[in-house]
């Protein structure tokens, strides 16, 4: 599975020395993407401490792409925002109903990127999802523009990744009642995260970011509408795979998740691709090469942000 950690190290010099690197391999052992309470794997258990290496793991890769400039930065470095305002929110009395469980499903989901992602950079395109290598292609190619990177990157975890994800933790709890509120209790916070994260990924990789003239539009409210109706498709499309009474059934839902989320994916690619003569990549790089390490301007939920690595004490 993740085979390639080590060659990570030496991600970042400005916060990699401050983190001590807790193997996520080390948490795959009696790993199951149910949610099992009991379980010695404290990730399949719910366990607190499993965000932290969950923070760790895709922090390793966020600060890897942004000191390279690489076109993956930006979907990376947005995962790591993501979960700290989960650990953020989770600390709040009474905004999940079960905190637990939520915390496996936050570890799944990040296991399900980070596997694409470290497959696809050994070379294994077989074992990634054709949305994703969409993604990944697109950015090592630098054929879109950082509004680009980040939807592509959040379409293939939302529309394709995550139907499979609520599938396989459960959708509804021992007493029977369903797990939507706490599903739903994610996007109490998306809207302030969208500004937040635009501000950061202007200021740092890609100064268009903000730009809403491009086709799609990526303002906070375009965003977050978009976001809200990918995830709650996700979850009916979760629902339809559950449901699937026979093999051949399931299979007819899988294909219909992989066909959405790769119509979404060549959408985003001819809406946000540069143009020859018109557009290149050329102005972005040049600005990341400056301004990669600047301190995201805007305050998250959770306070000022770290340009590498996370801020998480909990």
């Amino acid at each position: 599975m993740i085979t390639t950690l080590s060659a990570f190290g030496a991600a970042s010099p400005a916060r990699a020395d401050l983190v001590p690197y807790v193997p996520w391999s080390s948490y795959l052992p009696g790993w199951t993407d149910e949610y099992v309470p009991a379980s010695d794997n404290d990730c399949a258990a719910g366990r607190s401490n499993c965000l932290q290496a969950t923070l760790k793991e895709q922090s390793r890769i966020a600060d890897q792409t942004a000191s390279a400039c690489s076109h993956n930065a930006i979907f990376a470095r947005a995962y790591v925002r993501m979960t700290q305002l989960y650990g953020f929110t989770r600390d709040i009395p009474g905004y999940y109903e079960d905190v637990p469980y939520f915390n496996h499903v936050d570890a799944v989901f990040a296991r399900y990127y980070t596997d694409a992602y470290y497959n696809w950079t050994n070379g294994n395109r077989a074992a990634v999802p054709s949305s994703w290598l969409t993604a990944f292609d697109a950015a090592k190619n630098k054929r879109v523009s950082g509004a680009g990177d980040l939807l592509l990157g959040m379409n293939a975890h939302i529309n394709r990744d995550l139907p499979y994800v609520m599938a396989a933790v459960g959708l509804v709890a021992p007493d029977g009642s369903s797990r939507k509120r706490d599903y739903d209790a994610v996007e109490e916070w998306l809207y302030q995260a969208t500004s937040a994260l635009i501000s950061e990924f202007a200021a740092r990789f890609d100064p268009s970011i903000d730009d809403t003239a491009d086709p799609l539009g990526i303002g906070n409210a375009t965003l977050f509408q978009m976001v809200s109706a990918w995830r709650e498709n996700a979850w009916r499309n979760a629902e339809a795979l559950v449901s699937a009474t026979t093999p051949a059934a399931r299979a007819a839902v899988a294909a219909n998740i992989e066909n959405e989320a790769n119509t979404a994916a060549q959408t985003i690619l001819t809406g946000m691709s540069y143009v020859p003569l018109l557009s290149s990549t050329g102005p972005r790089d040049t600005y990341c090469a400056v301004h990669k390490g600047d301190a995201p301007p805007v305050a998250y939920a959770f306070g000022p942000a770290t340009p590498w690595g996370y801020a998480y004490q909990g």
